[in-house]
């Protein structure tokens, strides 16, 4: 019997289709399993280093800190829970998760201190102040470990969340390919739900049926997610009657506004006249984060020119060695608000490479002229280009003003002459060393993924986006891919 014809089966029986109980994968309770084993291991291994760090033997003076060490796990793991860390919906992606294990490992931590002062119990402040922190950053470190462990499982498509979509054909085409794209996030479609009858398939994925029937196709396809795109036939009633049905078998729904180029600090939802508005700021591109931003970019840039001159000193003299031509390369870029400056790389072509250019650039390259194996590059060049040491010098045009550490993609100034409107935002701060762009596929990114990321970067940027890019840059670097 085919899973459509059970579901009718059991409508006939008097039992709705979507009253069947669904458990979680098998992939997500061994995940959560290991957390929890991971979180044990991380506060034993804080309390034991407290111990001894901070009485360094074991004497009876020191017997309850043993025993509080040995409950500390617990206490711990209790304290992560109320804190619902371990929810399945945040495994994987987005730093929700770690802003819970901190929020938790700080709460602790305080609730402990005003415990200890209310009930007056003596308790040695070195050793709190040893145990909770390095049991907090210890279980951050490990829980971004069997974060970048279960990313590559799901590269090679293991432990992936089986998802329905249901929206328009072209905006369920774009997520479908979002989301082969960025495989970490863990999504695959495995059905479509299209308005009225349409049927074939979406990127190939097959079509199942229409709005109506999205409880069944849950059903059928044994998905644990809906995901639902912004369409008017699914409105605010249609949404509602669609989360009954899902929450009968704990299938989670998610919804992608119209603006999903909006991240959520920027978007606030607020009761007005008994509605619930979703409020959207404006993005703050002048002011004092910006100041901040400037003055952050500053000190790092100098603070890694000085430690990194002797590896500079290095990399101009191999350059130098490499060939006759200049060590650096200056090119004229466009900043923010269109104002031109001259941009400093190493040089990683050989002479004459500008001429040859225009003989390589064909009318099928679109904006961007990116080719692989490019024969004007050196072999030291492309060893610099793939691990992009030959932008370190871009270091002086951020300790200039000129470009800021993460931001949009520097362009030429032919490239901004065929701008449209909407990719001229790009243009409203100032370009990076490293960005979207950087961690996300570099060279192998199509011209409309680049300028999506880049405009993704100008509406919601802040500082703590900053920091997460400068650390993925590092790991981009190394694998050297998307690089040419």
């Amino acid at each position: 019997m085919s899973g459509r014809e059970g579901a009718t089966a059991a409508r006939v029986a008097g039992r709705p289709q979507w009253e069947t109980v669904a458990v979680s994968p098998g992939w997500v309770r061994r995940y959560r399993i290991q957390a929890v084993w991971v979180d044990v291991v991380c506060a034993l291994a804080a309390g034991l280093f407290a111990l001894f760090a901070r009485f360094g033997q074991v004497t009876p003076y020191v017997t309850p800190y043993v025993v509080i060490s040995g409950c500390l796990p617990v206490m711990w793991v209790y304290a992560l829970s109320l804190g619902r860390v371990y929810e399945p919906r945040l495994i994987g992606v987005g730093p929700e998760e770690f802003r819970r294990v901190l929020r938790c490992g700080v709460t602790l931590t305080a609730a402990t201190a005003v415990g200890a002062y209310m009930t007056k119990i003596e308790v040695a402040r070195g050793y709190v102040i040893l145990a909770l922190p390095l049991a907090t950053l210890l279980t951050l470190l490990a829980r971004y470990g069997l974060r970048r462990m279960l990313h590559g499982r799901r590269a090679r498509g293991a432990c992936m969340r089986r998802v329905v979509a249901a929206g328009h054909r072209a905006s369920v085409t774009e997520i479908v390919e979002r989301f082969r794209r960025e495989r970490y996030h863990g999504m695959e479609i495995v059905a479509v739900c299209l308005p009225g009858h349409e049927r074939g398939d979406v990127a190939g994925v097959p079509v199942a049926g229409d709005f109506s029937d999205l409880p069944l196709v849950v059903e059928q396809e044994r998905a644990d997610t809906v995901a639902v795109l912004a369409c008017p036939e699914l409105d605010g009633v249609a949404l509602r009657r669609l989360a009954w049905r899902l929450e009968r078998t704990h299938t989670e729904l998610v919804v992608a506004p119209a603006l999903m180029e909006v991240a959520g600090p920027r978007t606030t939802i607020r009761p007005v006249a008994g509605l619930p508005l979703l409020h959207v700021e404006h993005p703050e591109l002048t002011g004092g984060r910006q100041y901040a931003k400037n003055v952050f970019d500053r000190c790092v840039a100098a603070s890694l020119l000085v430690v990194l001159s002797p590896l500079l000193v290095g990399l101009a003299l191999a350059v130098r060695a490499s060939g006759s031509g200049p060590v650096l390369f200056r090119q004229t870029r466009v900043g923010r608000d269109g104002m031109l400056f001259t941009i400093f790389k190493f040089r990683t072509m050989r002479e004459g490479a500008e001429r040859q250019r225009v003989e390589l650039v064909s009318d099928d390259d679109g904006v961007l002229f990116k080719i692989r194996n490019d024969p004007r590059v050196t072999p030291l060049g492309a060893f610099l280009r793939r691990h992009s040491l030959d932008e370190l010098p871009q270091l002086i045009n951020v300790l200039l003003g000129h470009m800021s550490l993460v931001g949009p993609r520097p362009p030429l100034p032919e490239e901004v002459a065929r701008y449209g409107d909407d990719v001229r935002r790009r243009l409203l701060v100032r370009p990076g060393m490293t960005g979207l762009w950087q961690v996300s596929g570099r060279s192998d990114l199509s011209w409309e993924e680049s300028v999506r990321l880049d405009l993704r970067y100008v509406e919601n940027w802040s500082l703590m986006m900053d920091l997460q890019i400068l650390w993925k840059t590092w790991s981009a670097v190394a694998r050297g891919a998307g690089a040419y």
